[in-house]
């Protein structure tokens, strides 16, 4: 196996344990591949705001892929890119996902708005520890590009809700999944394993010098990408599926493991 020079973290369920904390042991297994020379970073659905005091808690200096890889961003606010939805398609996709009834974010400016207040959105904002701001008529508050939308609902109505919107969208946005319950929809070159692409390609790092370590569908094309791709013990079975390792679960130290194992 070639040597590990960039590691690519996910957050929620995989770095991050139950109670969103992130633990002792892998807080020092990643500053130890930090000081023998391995960059480091974040990739996560996660809005920057949401992601950044994690960065500083891990002291990364490398860009973080937040928003499924739509905005990539240094943690001192140094922006590299960002991939925003068009404005005008933004408001088309909003307009087809109102009726449906489904909690609905929409994020600009990196920051969070929501059409109505809903157990779903209130458990959302307690989990990403930001601010909300309530626009009752969405639609004609989207003024800038938005990062990404992001539909709350059961598993089964998002599935359904993810082909009417391929079918009447066709191939111009990018649609996945962070978790069961939350569908995401981003431009159509948004996506972590193109971020990752791009971030190794900039430290002159090939595919194979990279290690991604996630759990869920958003993660699919990041692991796809990493020459070691690494899914924890409560991935999906379709990302354990595509990955070289399967790791402990985010309760039992997975992240710590892996990087003590194949990187240290």
């Amino acid at each position: 196996m070639p040597k590990v020079k960039l590691i690519a973290i996910d957050l929620d369920d995989t770095l991050l344990r139950t109670d969103l904390t992130i633990s002792a042991r892998a807080k020092n297994a990643i500053m130890s591949a930090a000081q023998k020379g391995i960059s480091i970073t974040l990739a996560t659905g996660r809005m920057y705001a949401s992601a950044l005091p994690f960065a500083q808690e891990l002291n990364l200096n490398l860009p973080l892929i937040t928003y499924q890889g739509a905005l990539v961003k240094y943690a001192d606010g140094r922006l590299v890119y960002h991939k925003p939805l068009p404005q005008q398609l933004a408001r088309e996709l909003v307009r087809f996902i109102l009726p449906y009834g489904y909690h609905l974010n929409v994020y600009m400016n990196d920051e969070l708005y929501m059409d109505k207040d809903s157990p779903e959105g209130r458990r959302y904002v307690n989990t990403s520890k930001v601010p909300v701001h309530l626009e009752e008529n969405l639609v004609d508050n989207i003024n800038v590009d938005p990062s990404k939308l992001l539909i709350i609902a059961e598993e089964p109505q998002l599935d359904v809700l993810a082909c009417e919107v391929r079918n009447a969208f066709g191939d111009i946005v990018n649609i996945t999944k962070s978790k069961p319950y939350f569908l995401e929809i981003g431009h159509v070159e948004a996506s972590k394993g193109l971020a990752l692409r791009d971030l190794a390609e900039s430290l002159g790092y090939c595919a194979g010098e990279v290690m991604a370590i996630g759990d869920s569908w958003n993660d699919f094309d990041m692991l796809e990408y990493a020459g070691f791709s690494v899914a924890m013990e409560n991935s999906m079975p379709e990302i354990k599926k595509i990955a070289k390792y399967v790791t402990l679960n985010n309760d039992d130290d997975g992240v710590a493991e892996a990087i003590e194992r194949w990187a240290l």
